[in-house]
């Protein structure tokens, strides 16, 4: 069965269409990811900015040709932190029905968290143990621990805590590059919101979302960017950091031109950096392992799996 999914984030959203086997498997037929920026502003007025709505607007447009393009067969669209916290999607909400003939879910945090579970581990080694994932998204981070098993995941814990990238920039980084007390700010805000979390334990968990991949494309200067070789890699910790203190030590404009940045991240990803060292902390990890997959993988498994 062929599935379409969208993933309507803070940052970015996300397109995969792809073939669902019988046995529970996906494999993509066609990705697409574009930062549209959405949760522009939206911790301070708790309202979607009119020219981020229309950049996202822009951006489902030319999903939707490619959705019918490709021939889905089932197809869902879901928004996460943004759409959750801030008025104004009424417009989205109606162009998504005219153009997908689907609705706009905006899903709970709970619901983010055992989709992201499930969709991080696609493609990965099975672990018969319990794993924790973490997704570092614009406006959120999703902690998840669990374990796989071919009926679905058996989610043992998860929560949303309100940390993302661009959340974080837009409260505390306004030097270029950033100062030191704007770091210690932020680090400080990051502490307090991970104390909400029991003291999970993982050595090498599962981080997901455009802030890791990102960090191992640079620290590994992965030119052009390529989801297989980002997909499974492990960066150990003292590789995150040597990545996160060459970002902090530049202004925006060079970050923009390293190798294996994507240049509209490039003002987002100190924070974005900065939020996954304490998360790794946070769990006492060694490092980390790379999914270059999440949410809409989870939601075209979910819809493979629907009479």
């Amino acid at each position: 069965m062929r599935v379409a999914t969208i993933d309507i984030g803070t940052n970015s959203v996300l397109l995969l269409v792809a073939e669902v086997t019988a046995g529970g498997e996906a494999k993509a037929v066609l990705e697409r990811a574009t930062i549209t920026r959405l949760g522009q502003g939206v911790d301070q007025t708790r309202r979607l900015a009119p020219e981020a709505v229309a950049r996202t607007r822009a951006c489902l447009e030319s999903y939707a040709d490619e959705v019918k393009r490709a021939g889905a067969e089932r197809v869902r669209i879901v928004g996460t932190s943004a759409l959750r916290d801030a008025a104004g999607s009424d417009e989205l909400r109606a162009m998504v029905e005219a153009r997908f003939h689907a609705p706009l879910e905006v899903i709970s945090g709970g619901d983010e968290a055992r989709l992201t579970f499930e969709g991080a581990l696609a493609g990965l080694p099975a672990r018969a143990s319990e794993v924790v994932v973490f997704d570092i998204g614009g406006g959120s981070t999703e902690v998840v621990q669990g374990i796989s098993t071919a009926r679905g995941p058996r989610i043992s814990f998860a929560e949303s805590v309100d940390l993302g990238s661009v959340r974080l920039t837009e409260r505390h980084l306004r030097s270029d590059p950033p100062a030191a007390g704007e770091l210690e700010a932020l680090r400080a805000d990051v502490r307090r919101g991970l104390a909400r979390l029991p003291p999970l334990r993982c050595d090498y968990p599962v981080g997901i979302a455009g802030t890791m991949t990102t960090l191992a494309a640079v620290a590994r200067a992965i030119v052009p960017y390529e989801g297989e070789r980002v997909h499974g890699a492990t960066l150990e910790r003292n590789e995150i950091e040597a990545t996160a203190e060459q970002l902090r030590s530049v202004p925006v404009a060079t970050r923009r031109n390293l190798p294996g940045m994507e240049p509209k991240r490039a003002d987002v990803i100190v924070a974005g950096a900065e939020l996954a060292l304490l998360v790794l902390d946070h769990l006492g990890a060694n490092g980390v392992v790379i999914s270059d997959r999440g949410v809409r993988w989870g939601l075209a498994l979910d819809l493979g799996r629907q009479p």
